[in-house]
């Protein structure tokens, strides 16, 4: 039995779940979130949801940050310097041939983090193999030091050619800068990546050494601050990947944490999923300044081995969640077409929607949804009390411009915020060849619910979950993660009996690593999964295949392992090759769970084939009907397991509000979920 504490810092609000096992205890909480320092935002969540007798009898603080990506979106990081092997100083601007937008004539990629003048290039060069060609030339290295110093660098990126396969030049430069005086960060890209493709490694270092500064300070600032209110459990942060680890762990591998945040929800949609048998589930996190999606298969979230931020690479492993600006406090405006725009820009946490009476004046989505009266008495968590005629002063002008009424401008807004979030959702579906229609639509955050009808009616999905604690459902997924730890290596490596052979040689050297890394990775009940990455002989990229077994070796013959790889090849490409095939990396992780939580008992089950009882009605916008009609208004809190729920409702609960169109019902499984069908499935 475990008492545990999960807060995510979102755009907008920062969300608390307070768990208790052995009681069934569950406390949830929202307070603003403060970007100029985001715990104050989070003690101010404890202080409003935990009282202090309990926060210290918590043993663990489980964390989604925004941090690292907060960094890089506004460029606010370390003023960093580079040292690249003479001739590969440009790499960060040369980068790829492709384009991010190829129809945009005036698309520019982003400035590299690094200026020229803070790149130096190091005399020494390695082969492919980790032989030496080159030996470096240390004057080199305290030449560099000399002019960060001068610069002002407060960190250093070394990211030498083909230093993967062998470690000695990056480990004798950073020993050399010490020795010269440099007394900042130092991210070596071995120790960062640890696989090939010189400019994604290369900006992976450099976004380390970046953020590193900046993370390790907010997590000490925390940390200490959980401290001194009595804490003293184990506090942790989840990886981008999935998982969790250690505050330590974190501030060590911050490049790690730049997804940290919106993984949360997906981690939480995946047990979820697995506990009800969905084959398919797409998440639709809906918060106050992003929309954030993630697709769910056999309970388990797409996972990739690279990620992007900003147009810049980022090579850890990276749950698959799309993300895009599009929220409660997207901003509404006339482009210089005439044409109505929504988002991506916010008015976030500060002021917020003209309506929450903040100072806030720009029309946003939650202003639009107030004036249609899809969210109820227009309450909303952290004592917000909403303001409906600041609403209309701040969509008035668009009502102008536009020609329409104030009413025609909002139902627009909806419609075109919904047709954005949908768009994201294609990517992850219909673009990776998986019909929506064919999957469950988890909606949660605090305007997730609020688009549940409108999201399911634009993708023609017939059924939706809408999970207990929805508008603090992110916090709830921080609480299930386990620890976890991952190290990735290229050796490029025919598939034969040899070459498997030198594979699990390297894997034993990863583990190894691994378990040095951090000290849970040899506990009991820790769980080694291993993939590897193949491709047929002649190719560039690759496809990951898991082929581990307990120990972590690969026991399987070359004809088996050959044979998953050209499963996985047809069913993503639809073909099968005769060519020969070869490993061109090898991925080590050790999972350690925590103690499992138990599902609590959120609703009693004495309300089988009973009608949900209303508190009564408000008159709101049907977008189904086309018309204002008579909307019941529901109370989640005190629901029973059975309950039938029809639309049009209003169904409200503490940190969210959920608008149920007409033609859709469901009932109330005994988990406090509620389960929600089209009309012509219900």
């Amino acid at each position: 039995m475990t008492t545990r504490l999960g807060v995510d810092v979102g755009g907008t609000f920062t969300d608390l779940i307070f768990y208790d096992e052995a009681s069934g205890e569950t406390r949830v909480a929202k307070a603003p979130t403060t970007p100029a320092s985001p715990e104050q935002g989070i003690l101010h969540a404890i202080a409003a949801g935990v009282p202090a007798e309990r926060l210290s009898q918590a043993e663990f603080f489980l964390h989604g940050t925004t941090v690292g990506l907060n960094a890089l979106l506004e460029r606010r990081g370390a003023v960093v310097g580079l040292l690249a092997t003479e001739g590969f100083r440009d790499v960060l601007e040369i980068r790829r041939g492709d384009r991010a937008e190829m129809y945009d004539l005036f698309w520019r990629q982003p400035e590299p983090l690094v200026p020229r003048r803070l790149r130096v290039p190091v005399r020494e060069r390695l082969y492919a193999t980790g032989a030496v060609h080159t030996p470096i030339v240390l004057d080199d290295v305290r030449a560099a030091a000399a002019t960060f110093k001068a610069e002002g660098c407060t960190a250093v990126a070394i990211a030498f050619l083909h230093a993967y396969a062998n470690d000695e030049h990056e480990l004798a430069a950073a020993q050399a800068l010490r020795e010269a005086g440099f007394e900042g960060e130092i991210s070596l890209s071995h120790q960062v990546s640890g696989e090939y493709r010189e400019y994604e490694r290369t900006t992976t270092t450099v976004i380390d050494a970046f953020v590193r500064g900046r993370m390790a300070n907010y997590l000490g600032r925390l940390g200490d601050a959980l401290a001194d209110r009595g804490f003293g459990g184990a506090s942790l942060v989840t990886r981008s990947g999935g998982g969790a680890f250690t505050f330590a762990e974190a501030a060590e591998r911050p490049f790690e944490t730049i997804m940290s945040g919106p993984v949360a929800g997906a981690e939480g949609a995946s047990e979820v999923a697995t506990a009800f048998g969905y084959k398919y589930v797409i998440t639709a996190d809906v918060g106050g300044t992003s929309f954030d999606t993630c697709l769910i298969t056999d309970g388990r979230p797409t996972t990739l081995y690279e990620g992007e931020v900003v147009g810049l690479p980022v090579q850890t492993p990276w749950v698959d969640v799309r993300s895009i600006g599009a929220g409660g406090g997207s901003i509404a405006y006339v482009d210089q077409g005439g044409l109505l725009r929504v988002g991506p820009r916010s008015a976030g946490a500060v002021p917020g929607p003209a309506c929450y009476g903040r100072g806030g004046t720009e029309p946003t989505v939650t202003d639009a949804a107030l004036l249609l009266g899809m969210l109820g008495d227009g309450e909303l968590a952290g004592e917000v009390r909403l303001d409906r005629e600041a609403a209309e002063r701040a969509v008035a002008p668009l009502a102008a411009a536009l020609g329409f009424s104030a009413e025609e401008v909002a139902r627009g807004i909806l419609t075109i915020a919904n047709a954005n979030m949908a768009g994201a959702i294609r990517e992850i579906t219909v673009e990776q060849g998986t019909d929506p229609r064919s999957a469950v639509l988890m909606p949660f955050g605090g305007a997730g619910p609020l688009f549940l009808s409108l999201l399911a009616s634009e993708l023609e999905i017939g059924e939706i979950l809408l999970p207990p604690y929805a508008g603090n459902f992110s916090a709830w997924g921080l609480l299930g993660a386990d620890l976890t730890q991952t190290v990735a290596r290229t050796r490029i490596t025919p598939l034969t009996a040899d070459g498997l052979a030198d594979a699990n040689a390297l894997l034993a050297e990863l583990y190894a690593e691994v378990e040095r890394r951090a000290a849970h990775a040899g506990s009991a009940g820790s769980q080694r999964e291993t993939a590897l990455d193949m491709r047929y002989v002649g190719q560039e990229h690759t496809l990951t295949v898991l082929a581990g077994d307990e120990r972590g070796a690969v026991a399987a013959t070359p004809e088996e392992v050959r044979e998953r790889f050209r499963a996985e090849y047809e069913q993503t490409f639809g073909l099968r090759m005769d060519e020969a095939v070869e490993i061109v990396s090898l991925r080590a992780t050790i999972r350690t769970p925590l103690p499992r939580r138990s599902a609590p008992t959120v609703v009693s089950s004495n309300g089988a084939g009973h009608d949900a009882e209303p508190a009564g009605t408000t008159r709101a916008y049907s977008f189904a009907a086309g018309e204002w009609t008579d909307f019941a208004v529901i109370q989640r809190d005190g629901l029973e397991a059975g309950a039938r729920i029809a639309g049009p409702a209003i169904l409200l609960e503490e940190t969210a509000t959920a608008y149920i169109d007409g033609g859709f019902s469901g009932r109330v499984h005994e988990s406090g979920a509620i389960v929600l069908k089209a009309e012509a499935q219900a």
